[in-house]
């Protein structure tokens, strides 16, 4: 059983190979992004991050969420050398690229935490998958960013997170925050495996953020691989990558 629902301004699709699931299993875990997207959608005029942006909510009352995002946010900042900063260039407060990851494993978990043993939960292409499918891995597409109808390689995982970083779709969303009115155009897709979507999502933007020595960063992290396609079409993968393409 799969559905879709446009939120955060996102495809989000769930998953369930269960016959028992429900919709209202589905229903909660889509009501959990829209909780998500009131919270910390800097697009919105109403939401908790852009009143703080505004100056108009103190820190003494910041919602548990958001200190927990702070905070995570802040260690990022330091295991990336700086490279993740959610600080943008015009000086407001921008979470998204950890948001985004962090939300997608909590809402793994709501079904987790329900008993399936078998789905994915997927928000824009950054996946947590969780069991297998019929006795097989889950199969994940990592796009051509010069042709989105193309799939240029298919990954075989069961509980790893999948995310790409990239400028292809969003344009000049990530920056470095060294040199914050530059464009990033070494690299356009940057498809990181990690122990989990939250994992492999913050450290996906950061390595963008780093340009082609991003994939050098991940080499370097213990559990992770990555995937690299530069301006001219040139691929790069961390060594062990291809363990992913294999059933």
């Amino acid at each position: 059983m799969k559905q879709n629902r446009l939120i955060m301004g996102m495809p989000v699709t769930v998953e369930i190979v269960d016959a028992s699931a429900k919709q209202q299993d589905f229903e909660e875990v889509f009501s959990y992004f829209q909780y998500i997207d009131e919270k910390f959608s800097t697009y919105k005029e109403n939401s908790e991050i852009t009143k703080i942006n505004r100056r108009e909510l103190p820190d003494a009352m910041y919602s548990d969420d958001m200190r927990l995002i702070f905070a995570l946010c802040e260690e990022t900042k330091k295991l990336t050398n700086g490279y993740f900063d959610i600080v943008t260039p015009q000086g407001m407060y921008d979470p998204s690229g950890l948001v985004k990851g962090w939300s997608i494993y909590n809402a793994a978990n709501i079904l987790k935490e329900k008993g399936f043993n078998s789905f994915y939960v997927d928000v824009a292409g950054d996946i947590q998958p969780h069991g297998r499918k019929e006795g097989e891995k889950w199969k994940v597409g990592i796009r051509n960013p010069f042709n989105r109808n193309e799939i240029i390689k298919v990954l075989h995982v069961s509980e790893e997170g999948v995310a790409t970083s990239g400028t292809y779709i969003r344009g000049q969303h990530i920056y470095n925050p060294f040199d914050k009115n530059s464009n990033l155009t070494d690299v356009v897709s940057l498809s990181v495996v990690g122990p989990n979507i939250y994992e492999a999502d913050r450290f996906a933007t950061a390595a963008f953020a780093m340009g082609k020595k991003g994939i050098d960063f991940i080499a370097q992290l213990n559990g992770f691989e990555a995937y690299m396609i530069d301006k001219d079409g040139v691929a790069t993968m961390t060594q062990n990558f291809n363990k992913y393409t294999l059933p």
